[in-house]
């Protein structure tokens, strides 16, 4: 037993056989900890989790699974160090490894809740989808944000107090500057102010197509500061939440149809019969044409223009869909096109029409120039 004893207090690198044996063990079971919860336990859960109607846990399990399995490892890596009773001079390892293993403790928890928040708001998400309201798919992302600044706020705090300073003094220095600190943030309060007015004044939501001063395209995100667009070019345009909550904002989602608007110019020689069943007949093709709302269109002959009579077409898509929209114009102007062939009418393009009218000898002689009666004269 003496002999056990005299290996275990055996002094190696500065510490004890034992010290080095049990920290070296302890890190070996935290290890072999980690691939059991990884392999088998988690692995079992899960196949729980897949049993369940619900999907939510199965998305909260894949969120805590690493943060879990990291956090184990840190907190046996402590015990370890702890076993070792690090020196205290000349420097004070001890504390120093102290500190270190309280801030990676608050930064995994950290990374754990916003793995799980992200893992709520993602199932919210999906729910919110199958909602009339879109107010709930713009709040569930600005939640989402709002706790993690919060929590991070308090996490910060934390990590100052672990790592020795005072909490109290360095709130006293931000009051002291707050001054400073409020003129630097007036633009960025004015933003979060115009996020707010945005999702209650609710002007549009993500996933509406919309346009403003010098932009137009798809509302990606709703942010804090900015409100993110994707152009129909494909880049994407950041704009400030008060520049948006003080425009005119032209939101074409919201359209219950979409128009249709053109003149269709015939020529000249249509006669007013000819006029008359033109009219008609394009009526009817847009009454036909379940794509267009027959409740309310116009066709009428408006006007004698400068090398065309002008029929105006006023009608609207029951989508408002920019190419199913632009199909259905196609597909009625096609339609009008053979109506109007298969009467035998020419659409008009722009013409001139030059008279000539007869001239006096002397007029004549003036164009032809003096040559003209000496050319004659020697024929």
């Amino acid at each position: 037993m003496e002999f056990i004893n005299t290996i275990l207090d055996y002094p190696l690198l500065g510490y004890t056989v034992k010290q080095l044996g049990l920290s070296f063990l302890i890190v070996v079971f935290v290890f072999s900890l980690k691939r059991f919860l990884g392999t088998v336990l988690f692995s079992a859960v899960r196949r729980l989790a897949a049993r369940t109607k619900t999907e939510l846990d199965d998305i909260l399990l894949e969120a805590i699974h690493r943060p879990v399995e990291y956090l184990i490892v840190i907190i046996g890596l402590g015990v370890a160090l702890m076993l070792l009773e690090l020196p205290i001079e000349p420097y004070n390892l001890r504390a120093t490894a102290t500190i270190l293993m309280k801030v990676l403790i608050t930064l995994d928890i950290l990374w754990l809740i916003f793995r799980i928040l992200d893992a709520l708001s993602t199932y919210l998400l999906k729910a919110a989808e199958k909602t009339e309201s879109r107010l709930d798919d713009n709040l569930i992302p600005l939640f989402r944000k709002s706790f993690k600044v919060f929590i991070g706020i308090l996490a910060f705090v934390m990590l100052i107090q672990n790592m020795g300073y005072s909490v109290s003094g360095l709130l006293a220095g931000l009051g002291i500057g707050g001054l400073a600190v409020g003129l630097a943030a007036k633009d960025t309060l004015a933003n979060v102010f115009g996020s707010v007015a945005i999702l209650f004044d609710h002007p549009f939501s993500v996933g509406d197509w919309i346009a403003g001063d010098g932009f137009e395209g798809v509302v990606e995100e709703i942010g804090f500061r900015s409100t993110r667009i994707r152009t129909f070019a494909k880049t994407q345009v950041s704009i400030p939440n008060q520049a948006l909550a003080n425009m005119t904002i032209n939101n074409f989602s919201r359209m219950p149809r979409r128009r249709i608007k053109f003149t269709l110019g015939v020529t000249y020689k249509t006669s007013a019969d000819e006029m008359n069943r033109a009219v008609e007949g394009i009526r009817g093709i847009i009454k036909e044409m379940p794509e267009i709302h027959d409740d309310f269109f116009l066709v009428n002959f408006t006007d004698f223009g400068a090398s065309s009579l002008d029929i105006l077409v006023y009608c609207f898509t029951k989508t408002t869909a920019w190419a199913d929209h632009l199909e259905a114009r196609q597909k009625l102007l096609t339609r009008i096109m053979q109506y109007l062939e298969s009467m035998g009418l020419e659409v008009a393009f722009p013409t001139r029409s030059i008279y000539l009218e007869s001239v006096d000898t002397d007029a004549e002689h003036v164009l032809n120039g003096p040559g003209a009666d000496a050319g004659g004269g020697s024929a």
